[in-house]
């Protein structure tokens, strides 16, 4: 039954006489900052690297997993950031991957001491490919043999990719506003088309500070935040909260948009997203489990297990200008 229902999965993508794929996603989407949105490259106090990676529905035999590294780096002397990012998401035990490389660039605009903007550009670089060799057809279930009468036409694409931002904030608060894949390429790998549809991406959040009149020296810090994105016909929603209590990190997160029905007339209650992070000086790492609220249950996907790791860095002139610069307040 697992293995039929992968196989749907993966056919499902391409072949349709017309496909609109999909963008993965990350429920720590602010752990992956540049995936987000371009302007936020060069926002760390010089340099940053990080990555990311997602199993989701692990209870299905490899159904969908995601891979994301990035680097960026601040440079104060020109005022803009700049950044590499490199992305890989396999689906059905790797028969069907992407892999996309983005180079980006963002500028910083000093509106005024405690507010900044960055638009941002990004020009990316895509291959997708399908692995025949991975799939498994109905008559090989059937007959128990790996040979199989199915013949497909496939072929490695390559396409170019443009995508922008733009951000405001202050050391509180932010909003940003993304659109990716604004060329809408196609990305098909067998017949007919599959159009990448561009993806609007709206997000925000503000910090509150945690005050104890007992304890001066208290750190604690709450964040609520969102983001609202949409590619062709579907929509989805992120809304949480975390709480920062030097050195953990503890939140939780709504995906969904309730009050509209899917294509089967349920309401869109997607999951519950928890969140344990640890962060020390420089290092941050984080771990969130996905707890589907969905008609697809947990016990029959497994949810969605994420980590995401994040390193930065300075040397000792630009971590005292660091200082002085105002940084988005996102984290996880």
């Amino acid at each position: 039954m697992r293995k039929l229902l992968i196989i749907s999965l993966i056919l499902s993508l391409f072949v349709a006489d017309r496909a609109n794929a999909q963008d993965a996603h990350f429920t720590q989407f602010y752990a992956a900052p540049t995936l987000l949105n371009p302007a936020f490259v060069g926002t760390s106090v010089q340099s940053r690297f990080g990555m990311n990676y997602r199993n989701q529905w692990p209870a299905l035999p490899q159904a969908f997993v995601t891979y994301n590294v990035y680097y960026d780096q601040f440079l104060p002397q020109i005022k803009s950031g700049i950044g590499l990012l490199v992305n890989r998401d396999q689906a059905g035990q790797g028969a069907l991957s992407n892999t996309s490389i983005g180079l980006q660039y963002a500028y910083e605009v000093r509106l005024s001491r405690y507010l900044s903007l960055r638009p941002a550009l990004q020009l990316g670089y895509t291959r997708k490919s399908l692995h025949q060799d991975r799939l498994v057809f109905g008559d090989q279930l059937i007959s128990g043999s790996s040979a199989t009468v199915e013949t497909l036409s496939v072929e490695p694409v390559g396409l170019m990719d443009f995508s922008s931002g733009i951000l405001l904030y202050s050391d509180k608060y932010w909003f940003g506003l993304s659109q990716h894949h604004i060329n809408e390429p196609d990305e098909t790998v067998t017949t007919g088309l599959s159009q990448l549809q561009s993806k609007f991406s709206a997000h925000g959040g503000i910090r509150f500070k945690i005050r104890n009149p007992k304890i001066r020296s208290s750190k604690k810090d709450l964040v609520a935040a969102f983001n609202y994105k949409q590619q062709g016909p579907f929509n989805q929603l992120d809304l949480g909260a975390y709480i920062e209590m030097n050195p953990m990190v503890f939140g939780i997160w709504y995906r969904g948009l309730p009050i509209k029905k899917n294509g089967y007339d349920y309401a869109n209650r997607e999951g519950l997203n928890i969140l344990v992070g640890y962060q020390e000086r420089n290092f941050k790492i984080g771990y969130s489990v996905d707890v589907n609220l969905s008609q697809l249950g947990v016990y029959s996907t497994g949810g969605a297990h994420e980590l995401s790791l994040t390193y930065e860095w300075a040397n000792k002139r630009n971590s005292r200008l660091s200082k002085r610069r105002i940084i988005p307040c996102a984290k996880f």
